[in-house]
C-alpha cells in the first residue's frame, strides 16, 4: 500500500513572481522567456493574485488597456491555492470542479513555497484520474451571449489572429 502523496511530492518549487505594479508586457515577457503559462503576484511576502497568459489576451489585449497597464489591473484577485501538505486526490478533485488547471501552494505560514498544475500531477503520479480531469477542465464553458452591438470585428487584429490560430489546429 503506498502512503498518500501530497503536494509537497509533486509540486514545482520554483516560481516566478512579480508585482501588482508591475506592467503586463514585462508579466508577457517573462512568460515568454521562461516558457511559462502563468505567474503568482506577490504584495510584499503575501499572495495578492495569479495572472495568465489568458488573462493578458482577455483583460488586456482584447480591451485595449495599452502597454503600460498593470497586473493590478488584470490579476485574478481571488484565487484558488492550496496547502503543501494536502493530499493530491483532494487538490486534483478541487480543480476539477472549479476548472482551473494550477493552483499556488502554500505552508502553513500561509508563504508561496510553489505550484502545482495538472502536468505535475500527471508526471508524477499514476492517477488514473488525470486524462478525465484534464478532459473535464479543457471543456469549453458555454458560450457567453453577444449583445446586439457587439461585433468579432472590434477585436483587436493580434486576437483574431490567435484565436484563428487555436482554430486550425483542431480537427
Amino acid at each position: 500500500m503506498h502512503p498518500t502523496r501530497t503536494i509537497a511530492d509533486v509540486m514545482t518549487r520554483s516560481v516566478h513572481t512579480l508585482r501588482p505594479d508591475d506592467s503586463i508586457t514585462l508579466a508577457a515577457r517573462t512568460m515568454d522567456e521562461l516558457d511559462i503559462g502563468a505567474v503568482m503576484v506577490l504584495d510584499g511576502e503575501q499572495l495578492a493574485g495569479l495572472v495568465t497568459d489568458r488573462d493578458i489576451v482577455l483583460r488586456a489585449v482584447a480591451p485595449d488597456l495599452g502597454r503600460d497597464s498593470t497586473l493590478r489591473d488584470i490579476m485574478s484577485h481571488d484565487v484558488v491555492w492550496c496547502y503543501e501538505d494536502e493530499p493530491v486526490d483532494d487538490v486534483l478533485d478541487d480543480m476539477v470542479q472549479r476548472q482551473i488547471r494550477r493552483v499556488p501552494v502554500l505552508d502553513r505560514q500561509r508563504q508561496l513555497v510553489g505550484m502545482v498544475s495538472l502536468g505535475d500531477i500527471a508526471a508524477k503520479t499514476q492517477n488514473a484520474g488525470i486524462a478525465g480531469a484534464l478532459g473535464e477542465i479543457s471543456l469549453p464553458a458555454a458560450p457567453r451571449r453577444r449583445s446586439a452591438t457587439s461585433n468579432a470585428g472590434e477585436l483587436p487584429e493580434v486576437v483574431n489572429a490567435d484565436l484563428a490560430e487555436v482554430n486550425l489546429g483542431r480537427s
